[in-house]
């Protein structure tokens, strides 16, 4: 008995120190809270920065409360309180310690109003607790915001905030913060000097935006320095928007050579000018929105791996449909090119009415998959992860048909009917049979590109007549039945277009592209690479 009544003493003993320190916070912020429900709405700004000052761990819970309007007090005065239950039946409680509040008559409750303009304060002010978050994203996000807003008034909490940060990336955008918040103060010009180095250290946009606004009401003495630093950031930015653009070429081109490398492979072997090829793009997209519509319904544990499953089934579907088209309608008009192209137009609308009456005109939509959503600067590029996957994917179809061209017997043969029909055809080679094949083939590669289509673009009855156009300018510029024509020739033409876009603009750019197209043509009329096949010897 004496042994426990030791150890309940020593026990008390050791709590209440904390315990005393709880009860200390408490009585400091209780009044700080009820400040909250007197006087105007100046008083009330007041009591909120007030709060923030006190840095309890209470206070950005507290004030989203506000926000959110859980916060009354009794139109006799006392206490701020924290409103729950429902609207017939509320029940009150401390903001701070959550114990319920009894005997409270809900008809004398009045709401703690609150403006717009307090409503910013309040923003403001989570933003700045945030800054001590243990959560590295909050800390970050509430760095951002104060960048935004650069109250000089926040520059001590700042400071604090920035003693304790390890994070680099979040200590950066902190002394970027700091940085014009200084600007804006009564710093000495020694510290405003340092403020504009570090704001031109970041070589960003939003860095150039500051400096001019700091250069309207900087003194004579700083504005050298910072219109050097502007034309620094000018020159940097005016490299990084090159680059940009040549990313934003590769993003295109790797989209124009999947829908023009199948294009090429049927254009070189049999001939036919392919004006349904378009929809075979469109019918791959649809059917990787099939097959994810599939997979989340039955198999949601692998929704993040539909396009695993998307791929391998536009190439058989898309391919499948090519092989019918041409065995029942593309055989009998071979020689015929006119007849051929007005046959597969005729095929292009027919199959865009046949989605439309079973999905409906209005776009579909299909999901990137998380490893393809979001973005990630490099430098001062912006690049997104489903642009950089597709132009993977380009570069891995196209290294598999090299490798199927170079490396297999259909290959071969394909290569031998491009050259001289007629020869491959008395070595034996069943030519009516390659180019069946070959066109399932080409056909199966658009549907593969229509897979790529839809993590960029619109899923619509209309997406194949985006790109057929262009792929034909990318086919006959590369040349016929070339895969590295179709490769350099949409590398070339995707990076022209994005070069010419901010100039020109698109509809322009495009008609530019066109005629560049046709007077290179008027020089090499097989394209960039040549290859001898049956519309060349014809």
């Amino acid at each position: 008995m004496y042994r426990a009544i030791q150890i309940f003493l020593l026990t008390l003993c050791l709590a209440l120190p904390a315990f005393a320190t709880v009860l200390k916070a408490e009585d400091t912020i209780h009044p700080l809270v009820d400040a909250l429900g007197v006087g105007d709405f100046p008083e009330r700004e007041a009591a909120i920065k007030a709060l923030v000052a006190s840095k309890d761990p209470n206070v950005g819970r507290i004030l989203q409360e506000l926000s959110d309007g859980k916060l009354f007090v009794s139109q006799d005065g006392g206490p701020v309180l924290l409103v729950g239950g429902t609207d017939d039946a509320p029940t009150f409680s401390d903001p701070i310690t959550n114990e319920a509040v009894a005997d409270i008559d809900p008809d004398t409750m009045l709401k703690v109003k609150i403006n717009n303009a307090l409503r910013g304060v309040i923003s403001a002010s989570v933003s700045q607790l945030t800054l001590l978050s243990p959560d590295r994203s909050a800390r970050l996000s509430a760095a951002q915001d104060m960048l935004k807003d650069a109250d000089a008034s926040n520059l001590d909490l700042l400071n604090s905030a920035l003693a304790q940060e390890k994070d680099g990336e979040v200590k950066k955008t902190m002394e970027a913060a700091r940085a014009v918040m200084l600007l804006k103060s009564d710093a000495s010009p020694e510290e405003k000097k340092k403020a504009i180095d570090t704001i031109a250290a970041r070589g960003d946009r939003d860095a150039l935006a500051i400096l001019t606004t700091a250069m309207q009401t900087a003194p004579d003495d700083l504005k050298p320095a910072l219109q050097k630093d502007m034309d620094s950031i000018t020159d940097t930015l005016a490299l990084w928007d090159v680059a940009q653009n040549i990313w934003y070429g590769l993003s295109l081109s790797s989209v124009l050579m999947l829908a023009a490398i199948g294009l090429s492979i049927t254009f070189g072997v049999m001939g036919v000018v392919n004006m349904a090829h378009g929809e075979m793009v469109m019918l791959g997209a649809y059917t990787t929105y099939v097959v994810q519509e599939a997979i989340v319904d039955y198999l949601p544990n692998l929704a993040d791996c539909s396009l695993a499953f998307a791929v391998p089934a536009a190439f058989l579907f898309t391919g499948l449909v090519g092989f019918v088209i041409e065995r029942t309608v593309i055989r009998f008009l071979y020689k015929r090119p006119l007849e051929t192209l007005l046959a597969t137009w005729g095929i292009s609308l027919i199959l865009q009415q046949a989605v439309r009456s079973i999905f409906g005109p209005t776009n579909r939509e299909v999901r990137n998959p998380s490893w393809m959503s979001g973005s990630f600067d490099l430098g001062g590029l912006d690049i997104t992860w489903n642009r950089l996957w597709i132009i993977v994917f380009a570069l891995v179809v196209f290294f598999a048909l090299l490798m199927l061209l170079k490396r297999t017997p259909f290959g071969l043969q394909m290569r031998a009917v491009t050259q001289n029909r007629r020869m491959a055809s008395s070595m034996g080679i069943r030519t009516a049979w390659v180019d069946a094949f070959t066109f399932a083939l080409g056909s199966g590669v658009a549907g593969m590109a229509g897979v790529a289509l839809s993590q960029i673009d619109n899923v619509s009855p209309n997406l194949g007549q985006a790109y057929i156009i262009d792929s034909f300018m990318v086919v006959v510029f590369g040349g016929v039945g070339n895969l590295w024509g179709t490769l350099v020739g949409a590398m070339s033409l995707g990076i022209l277009n994005k070069f010419l876009e901010p100039y020109a603009g698109a509809v322009l750019g495009k008609i530019l592209v066109l005629v560049l197209i046709i007077l290179f043509i008027q020089k090499r009329p097989r394209g960039l690479f040549a290859l001898k096949g049956r519309a060349v010897e014809a």
